[in-house]
């Protein structure tokens, strides 16, 4: 099967990367050919690219994104600005902003606040109501009570648990993903969904175009459709230049009944659970959510779905009510708060990097990281420095076998002036360490899809979960010692031997650190 899987997406890449540098080839040789017969040609070119590089440095974003945007316009002065123009302004990228935010809107009403929930973590603490505020204010995710929360520290552990809450769905199964591949975990899962579907049980899904490029058969989404499945492509992968490929659903959720829900770094694919080894161990993790703040997940999944698909007349049916019975939650995991949140990349917030930012300057005694990719940007850069400047004890743990040798050069090259600031970085040994997990001060964390890297922070569709006085949070911090310790520090000693080996390489890569 996995050799099939190799052989299908060798076979597409090979097909994409063709065509796209056939595009590339084509646009420069017809720059060059009409600039064979004007100077003033050339002159004019040149001039659009200087005032494309000023439009670009006077846009609202990112500083790394403008400087690495201007070098390679400047560095191909014939056609870098037109190149520019053409990939940020073709009409089917305004198409797809505009889907997005009429689906937003639809959504929107349905963001209820709870003022109850809101005013007892105000009064529990203000530093915590802070964080809470930010995500109500400006990203209109409420914050819930009576909200159980069940961590998992592996993809096996969630997969065993999906499976089981799959097979109790009686109304309806929502899922999201930004990568199937066929194989043990998902026809397994695939099996359950099709029995649902003939006991009665509404099955949607919705996966990524570029995720699955090559994980599944094409035309798949038909497949399912015939098998009683109501399937949606987000973004279907197109080999053409323009910019809105690089606006992936990054995002891992499933949803079922409105009252379960599950969120993570955990694609269903086998590695994810070491049904097959491709990076030594793949460690991840998930949570599984019960209760009032599934209402989050379940509207999260439906703005997606709405941006392909006519919106539903009954949204409410699908909403978790916990006034009617189907569900009661009565345990001491409903403790404290959850608020799910989603960030997106065209509403001018960056709610994924704001809330990792507040939490890192707002920690008090420590902050533990773990992600499989980290290349933060200059303010994630600053915070993480100064809070290990000010005594906070900040740790972040990245892969130690990499899926992408260049992402984990990248990676490497940030790790200098974090260990000279103070803060500890370590490899997790083993293998691959996939799990996107923040935890601090031993009553906040986050757990969720969003990795500390530009495409996570400022080009995907992700979501996460942000956990206040839960006592989950205590099994997440463990699973992070717990991972601490078959992990290898890099100690400066350590990063010395490094960069004697790729210093330069690193270098250069982290110019274009936006990129990855």
């Amino acid at each position: 099967m996995h050799k099939r899987y190799i052989k299908n997406f060798t076979g597409r890449l090979i097909t994409t990367a063709v065509i796209a540098v056939l595009q590339i080839i084509v646009f420069m040789v017809s720059v060059a050919l009409l600039g064979t017969y004007a100077i003033q040609f050339n002159l004019l070119l040149s001039f659009i690219s200087l005032i494309v590089v000023v439009i670009v440095i006077n846009q609202r974003k990112n500083p790394a994104y403008k400087l690495t945007w201007a070098i390679l316009i400047l560095a191909m002065p014939l056609f870098g600005g037109l190149m520019y123009l053409v990939a940020m302004f073709q009409s089917s990228t305004f198409r797809f902003k505009k889907k997005a935010a009429q689906a937003r809107a639809v959504i929107k009403p349905y963001m209820v606040e709870d003022p109850v929930a809101a005013s007892e973590l105000r009064r529990n603490s203000r530093t915590k109501y802070s964080h809470a505020a930010y995500l109500m204010n400006k990203a209109r995710y409420p914050l819930y009570k009576n909200t159980s929360a069940v961590y998992f520290s592996s993809g096996e552990e969630k997969f065993e648990w999906l499976k089981s809450e799959l097979k109790r769905a009686r109304r309806f199964i929502f899922l999201e993903y930004f990568i199937i591949q066929e194989g043990v975990m998902w026809d397994t899962i695939l099996k359950i969904l099709i029995e649902k579907v003939k006991e009665g049980v509404e099955v949607r899904l919705i996966y990524d175009g570029m995720g699955c490029y090559g994980t599944l058969p094409k035309n798949y989404d038909k497949t399912l459709e015939n098998l009683g499945i109501k399937v949606t492509i987000f973004n279907p992968f197109m080999p053409i230049a323009t910019i809105i490929q690089n606006n992936r659903d990054h995002r891992k959720i499933v949803v079922i009944d409105g009252h379960t829900a599950f969120c993570g770094g955990v694609n269903l694919a086998d590695e994810y659970i070491n049904a097959y080894d491709r990076f030594g161990h793949w460690k991840d993790a998930a949570i599984m959510l019960r209760g009032d703040a599934v209402r989050s997940f379940t509207l999260m999944f439906l703005e997606t779905w709405y941006m392909y698909n006519a919106p539903d007349d009954n949204i409410e049916e699908y909403l978790y009510h916990p006034s009617d019975g189907e569900f009661v939650i009565s345990d001491k995991s409903c403790a404290g708060f959850c608020q799910p949140y989603a960030d997106t990349p065209f509403d001018g917030e960056c709610v994924g990097k704001l809330v990792y930012f507040n939490l890192i300057n707002k920690a008090k005694d420590y902050i533990y990281i773990t992600t499989p990719y980290l290349i933060p940007d200059n303010e994630l850069m600053t915070a993480l420095c100064y809070a290990a400047k000010s005594g906070i004890d900040v740790r972040i743990i990245t892969p130690h076998i990499p899926d992408k040798w260049y992402v984990f050069e990248v990676t490497r090259a940030f790790y200098g002036e974090l260990i000279d600031s103070g803060v500890k970085i370590y490899e997790y040994t083993p293998g691959f360490i996939h799990s996107k997990i923040c935890v601090s001060d031993d009553s906040l964390a986050v757990v969720g899809s969003i990795n500390f890297d530009y495409r996570s922070l400022y080009l995907h569709f992700e979501c996460a979960t942000m956990i206040y006085n839960n006592p989950v949070v205590m099994d997440i911090k463990q699973d992070f010692l717990d991972a601490l310790n078959v992990s290898s520090e890099i100690t400066p000693a350590v990063y010395k031997r490094i960069c004697r080996r790729s210093g330069i390489l690193m270098s250069i890569l982290r110019i274009f650190a936006p990129l990855f």
